[in-house]
C-alpha cells in the first residue's frame, strides 16, 4: 500500500509545480510551452480523482476495521500502534485532499491562462485592424 501513496505524493507534486510555473511572473517565453504540456497532462491527471476516492476508501475500511483500543484494555504497545495508525490515515487523507485541490487548482489557472491568452490575441488583433 505504501506505493500507492508514494504515487499520489508524486502526482500531488507535479500538479504542485505546474501551478507554480503557470503563476509565476517573467515566464512568458516558457508560458506557452507551459501550456500545451499542462493541457496534454489534465486528461491523465484526471485519474487522480478517482484514484484519490478509492484511497479515501481504503482509509475509511481500515478506520472501521482496526482493533479498538480503549482504557486499560490493550498494552502500551498496541496503544501507541493504534495512536499510529491514525496520525498515518490523518497524514493520508490530507495528501488525498492536497491532491485533488491541486488538480482542481491546475485546472482552473490552466483555463484562465488560456483565456487570458485568447483575449490578448483579440486584443491585438483589434489593434492591428485600427
Amino acid at each position: 500500500m505504501a506505493l500507492e501513496w508514494v504515487v499520489l505524493g508524486y502526482a500531488a507534486g507535479a500538479e504542485a509545480i505546474m501551478v507554480l510555473l503557470l503563476t509565476l511572473p517573467g515566464l512568458d517565453g516558457l508560458r506557452k510551452g507551459l501550456i500545451a504540456v499542462t493541457r496534454n497532462l489534465l486528461k491523465p491527471f484526471l485519474s487522480v480523482v478517482p484514484f484519490c476516492l478509492f484511497l479515501l476508501m481504503d482509509i475509511y475500511w481500515k478506520y472501521e476495521t482496526r482493533p479498538h483500543c480503549e482504557g486499560d484494555s490493550c498494552t502500551p504497545s498496541e496503544h501507541l500502534r493504534h495512536e499510529k495508525s491514525i496520525m498515518k490515515s490523518q497524514r493520508n487523507a490530507l495528501l488525498i485532499a492536497a491532491a485533488l485541490i491541486f488538480y482542481w487548482l491546475l485546472y482552473s489557472v490552466t483555463n484562465l491562462v488560456v483565456k487570458i491568452e485568447q483575449l490578448n490575441q483579440r486584443v491585438e488583433r483589434l489593434k492591428n485592424r485600427d
